[in-house]
């Protein structure tokens, strides 16, 4: 009896078997349509752009927002993410008795990789998720239909003014970041690992160079691009009520936080790569 039933089950299993690439391709599809969506809605939200003086209030907004709102989060966690650095290296540089350098490889490693990282990051949880979620609420609750039927554009509505303040503030939060990461470093450097601030101070500024520095804001400016459109995006797609506006929140942190990844390193090798030497 066990084996009719086996049998009797097997024809499913190999219908589901043949199906399971269809749906993945299906899904890539998807990703592949959606991914292509948030583009042309980010470009269509560039050009609105020259709307900027008119929604120049809207625009102030988000900025003191998205900006004020993470300025705490994001200072505490740069100031720690120096320190973590600043202790880990110097432990094993003295080993080497090189502890003096710490100040150089906080200094690069947070301008050029870990500030605007670490600031994408936190925006991502804090502003990110915020976005999908209040634009998601719109979509479910039909007001962004509503708005299509009195002509209003959504690009110039919603997301441009979202998408010109994370492109002010990211950078300027990574600022933010850079210095007060390199206090804490100058601070663990100066009472745990015997360094003088103007040691410290000298290694640092010695090694940065403008190519570090405009590297980092460039990250963060293409970071914070990404976080505003994916947030917008996802939210203008959500369906389903509040589990959709749960899902497209969630989903929208996870993408920003793989492409902000992705994007890192592919920003990094391209300004870098070059000059790396790699083997023959």
């Amino acid at each position: 009896m066990s084996d009719e039933i086996a049998f009797g089950e097997r024809p499913g299993f190999i219908l589901q078997t043949l199906l399971a690439p269809s749906r993945s391709w299906q899904r890539l599809l998807a990703y592949m349509r959606n991914a292509g969506s948030d583009v042309i809605m980010t470009w269509r939200a560039l050009l609105w752009s020259r709307a900027l003086l008119a929604k120049r209030h809207e625009v102030l907004r988000q900025c003191y927002v998205n900006g004020i709102g993470s300025l705490g989060v994001v200072a505490f966690v740069g100031m720690f993410t120096g320190m973590i650095l600043a202790l880990a290296a110097g432990i094993e540089l003295a080993k080497f008795g090189q502890q003096d350098l710490v100040g150089s490889l906080v200094a690069i490693s947070m301008a050029r990789e870990m500030g605007p990282f670490m600031t994408a990051l936190i925006l991502t949880a804090n502003v990110g998720s915020s976005m999908a979620a209040e634009i998601g609420t719109m979509a479910v609750s039909e007001e962004i239909e509503a708005l299509e039927v009195m002509s209003i554009d959504v690009n110039r509505f919603l997301v441009m003014p979202r998408l010109v303040a994370m492109m002010v503030v990211t950078p300027l939060l990574t600022v933010v970041s850079n210095i007060l990461g390199n206090l804490g470093g100058m601070v663990v450097g100066y009472y745990q690992l015997g360094v003088t601030f103007s040691g410290y101070y000298y290694q640092a500024i010695n090694i940065l160079d403008l190519k570090a520095i405009y590297t980092g804001l460039f990250k963060a400016l293409i970071f914070g691009m990404v976080i505003a459109a994916v947030g917008c995006g996802k939210g203008l797609r959500t369906r389903g009520g509040a589990p959709g506006v749960g899902q497209a929140t969630r989903t929208a942190v996870i993408t920003s936080f793989l492409l902000i990844m992705v994007l890192g390193y592919v920003i990094t090798a391209v300004f870098y790569g070059g000059s790396l030497g790699g083997g023959d």
